[in-house]
């Protein structure tokens, strides 16, 4: 087995989502292995230049912080698609903020796949028009239907985002929160991709909306995700009042 190939395994979760192959990787992109698909979600460029706006002053590095993640996943994967799975950008002004060196970054990105898709998200109805790609509502590979925001009684295939699962197990006497898919293996929410995104925990009622029960976690650990039960996630000691980006 090569060291790449190892790698790979050690990063990435290989389950099924309604009887789809998928793997779920530790950076937070999921791959539909037949259809050599990478999706992310919430991507949100250029959210610190919006919040420097506003005055409150974050690092102006995120946007190029999440391409470089999202390099490396593509790197890792070799897609042939890829779905950015709404709220790519943080407001309709992020365009315009974003550096010239990020924006040729992220055009570099999009010539490596045969097909770049957008979904429409809440904070990014269209996409700038200069970068290209598809625009889409909704897109349904086989029996997978893509989607930014999850329904309520969440149909089985659906895979969704909007909502930045994180979960909070207890473990060893101490607990630890991090970012997860939130999936009953019938339907999905995948965690934020982008550098500067919160997190809602997964036993939070808009979950509950959604596959109605608290989903399990695949949780992001630092070098593999480690599915986790319902049963062994807790609440924040406080509600959080974030529904997602």
């Amino acid at each position: 087995m090569t060291d790449a190939l190892s790698a790979l395994n050690t990063a990435t979760y290989a389950f099924q989502l309604n009887g789809v192959e998928m793997l779920a990787d530790r950076a937070g992109c999921l791959v539909l292995v037949e259809e050599r698909t990478l999706i992310v979600s919430d991507l949100h460029f250029e959210k610190g230049s919006a919040y420097a706006q506003r005055g409150q002053m974050l690092p102006p590095y995120d946007t190029r912080a999440t391409l470089k993640a999202l390099s490396d996943c593509m790197h890792t994967h070799q897609p042939k698609t890829l779905v950015a799975l709404g709220d790519s950008f943080h407001d309709l002004g992020a365009d315009g903020r974003m550096d010239a060196a990020d924006a040729e970054t992220l055009h570099v990105l999009m010539r490596r796949v045969e097909d770049w898709v957008w979904i429409e998200g809440n904070h990014d109805p269209v996409p700038p028009a200069r970068f290209g790609g598809t625009v889409l509502e909704t897109l349904t590979i086989g029996s997978s239907r893509l989607q930014h925001q999850p329904d309520n009684a969440a149909p089985n295939g659906l895979i969704a985002g909007h909502l930045h699962p994180c979960a909070k197990v207890r473990t060893r006497g101490r607990s630890i929160r991090a970012r997860c898919f939130a999936t009953d293996l019938k339907s999905l929410v995948m965690p934020a991709f982008g550098a500067f995104t919160g997190g809602l925990n997964i036993r939070d009622n808009a979950f509950t909306s959604c596959f109605g029960r608290t989903p399990d976690a695949l949780v992001m650990g630092r070098d593999k995700v480690y599915p986790v039960k319902a049963s062994n996630c807790v609440p924040d000691r406080r509600s959080l009042t974030s529904r997602g980006g």
